[in-house]
């Protein structure tokens, strides 16, 4: 990670459908088109994260279906994908696009060796 110290003052995970993450790309983003995920820092990196970090658990759901990954796996890699844009990532190039799903597999691997107990 760029820092591991990165420090967090308030993140708020809003879970909504495909309808309104839709509504909200086209208002505040411009974009026509269904996303899984919007962030909103209120901060700049490197100050403490503040954001709302928008889900939609439609498109979650239906990325999960066309992976063949449960729902869980591919909503901690949106979760933590919404992270790493608030601490500088971004994924508008391939190269980009690598990283990003490069650091989103080594937090997943860390995620599940602290966390999974199965």
């Amino acid at each position: 990670m760029q820092d591991a110290n990165a420090k967090a003052l308030s993140l708020n995970f809003i879970f909504c459908t495909d309808a309104y993450l839709l509504e909200l790309n086209r208002k505040y983003l411009n974009h026509d088109y269904y996303t899984d995920i919007i962030t909103f820092p209120y901060r700049q990196y490197p100050q403490p994260l503040e954001a709302d970090i928008y889900i939609s658990i439609d498109r979650v759901n239906e990325n999960a279906l066309q992976r063949g990954i449960s729902f869980q796996d591919e909503l901690l890699r949106v979760i933590i994908h919404g992270v790493l844009h608030l601490l500088g990532f971004d994924d508008h190039t391939p190269v980009e696009k690598a990283r990003m799903r490069e650091m989103e597999d080594q937090c997943i691997e860390l995620y599940k060796a602290l966390f999974d107990r199965g």
